[in-house]
């Protein structure tokens, strides 16, 4: 007589997601009773069973069906203009599952500079954040500092409240108004233990939400008008929930719910209610004017806080900035354009996009999302993973045609289309 085992979440989990894929419209009850038929040897009770499945998202709806997948959402900024950047592209709008693209005006030459771009906001990569901490870069433009005299320091920063931010110019001073006094160290404390944990857990998605966040209340206290378009560009960008990657076992490495939870409280604090007396009077020095009540809504309820997170993986370059007209770009596994950062010595945050090949008018711009070097099903997983659904583009869709003449073979492909129907299972129940 065997000896019962009680399974892991983990194998647990595999064994239903299997289950559901060869039995996609059964319930629940007939599910559990299908795993204990088919593993004897385990003990699940069926309100573990349950569980499991309704925490990956793999309950039927109540007509019966498996729900309808997800996908990153997003709409056209209104009134942007796109002649600020470049005369050569246009917005596009290509539905409800694509969403926005950026399309040819005219014939564009191999090699040629389509438009150069300024950060939104920017969230730089560590080791360029860390020289910002300690002044040794722009804490603007994220350049590398020398022995110029035209550096400056943090106007507000003082002996008893020190700041180590730096700017490599008075113009980039200048322009940092728009998000450093709310994340200085010596203006607003109360913004310190956040930055802390976003540096301590390398969550560049939390840094750039605190940057933009920065961004839009200051513009808001500052600047009605600006603030409106700020907003419009914010509310446009894609999305698609932490939340819902998590129900999907998406995340990986990434933050977990008890470090959202931990995030937002330190968030809130840092923008909307610090612990200290004094640190509130130093954030009401800064935030003058009462906060609309759908903004703070947007900002600070934890539901659209987790959005935020989304929102900012979703958009992010990948060196950490923001950028406008580089958000509307989007992906092929055989790209067209290519993202450089060419002005290293004046505006490192400023990038340059290069077209890789002729474009012709009316051609949609590409860039890659993923590795262009990984084999079809780990590209095609990787997209997945943020709710693209599986991708089609040429270079896919050639590969996949040429390993089908292949007869598939029995080499690592093979494995990793195995591996991938997990991924394909999960995006066809919209469990992303």
């Amino acid at each position: 007589m065997s000896t019962a085992v009680t399974p892991t979440e983990e194998e647990l989990k595999n064994a239903l997601l299997e289950l559901r894929a060869e039995n996609p419209v059964l319930g629940i009850a007939k599910i559990h009773a299908l795993l204990l038929s088919k593993r004897p040897e385990w003990t699940v009770s069926e309100k573990r069973t349950r569980k499991i499945l309704q925490n990956a998202g793999l309950v039927l709806n109540t007509n019966g069906n498996a729900p309808a997948q997800l996908y990153p959402t997003s709409k056209v900024i209104e009134g942007l203009d796109v002649s600020k950047w470049t005369q050569k592209v246009e917005v596009k709008y290509f539905g409800k599952t694509k969403g926005k693209g950026l399309v040819a005006k005219e014939r564009i030459a191999e090699g040629e500079t389509i438009w150069k771009e300024d950060p939104f906001v920017l969230a730089p990569e560590w080791n360029l954040y860390d020289l910002q901490m300690s002044s040794h870069a722009c804490g603007y433009c994220s350049t590398p500092l020398t022995t110029s005299p035209l550096i400056v320091p943090c106007s507000a920063s003082t002996s008893a409240t020190p700041c180590p931010v730096r700017f490599c110019s008075r113009l980039c001073l200048s322009r940092s108004g728009r998000t450093h006094p709310l994340l200085c160290a010596s203006r607003n404390p109360a913004a310190a233990p956040l930055l802390h944990f976003a540096r301590r857990n390398e969550w560049m998605a939390l840094h750039a939400l605190s940057q933009l966040t920065a961004r839009v209340l200051l513009t808001y206290n500052q600047d009605e008008k600006a603030f409106e378009e700020d907003w419009e560009v914010v509310r446009s960008l894609a999305q698609l929930g932490m939340e819902e990657r998590a129900k999907g076992g998406w995340l990986n490495a990434e933050p977990d719910r008890a470090m959202w939870k931990k995030a937002h409280k330190l968030y809130v604090q840092a923008f909307q209610e610090p612990t200290t007396e004094a640190e509130k009077k130093r954030l009401a020095k800064l935030l003058k004017k009462p906060l609309r009540q759908d903004v703070v809504d947007a900002l600070f309820d934890y539901d659209a806080f987790l959005r935020g997170l989304g929102r900012m993986s979703l958009n992010l370059e990948a060196h950490g900035g923001l950028y406008v007209l580089h958000s509307h770009l989007n992906h092929s596994c055989a790209p067209n354009v290519s993202v450089r950062h060419l002005d290293q010595r004046t505006a490192l945050s400023r990038i340059t996009v290069l077209a890789r090949r002729e474009i012709a008018p009316g051609e949609e711009l590409f860039i890659t999302y993923v590795n262009p070097e990984l084999p079809l099903e780990q590209r095609r997983r990787q997209l997945m993973e943020w709710g693209f659904g599986k991708c089609v583009c040429e270079r896919c869709v050639a590969e996949e045609r040429e390993r089908k003449a292949n007869g598939g073979g029995e080499g690592p492909g093979n494995q990793d289309e195995t591996a991938d129907l997990e991924a394909e299972l999960k995006a066809g129940l919209g469990v992303m």
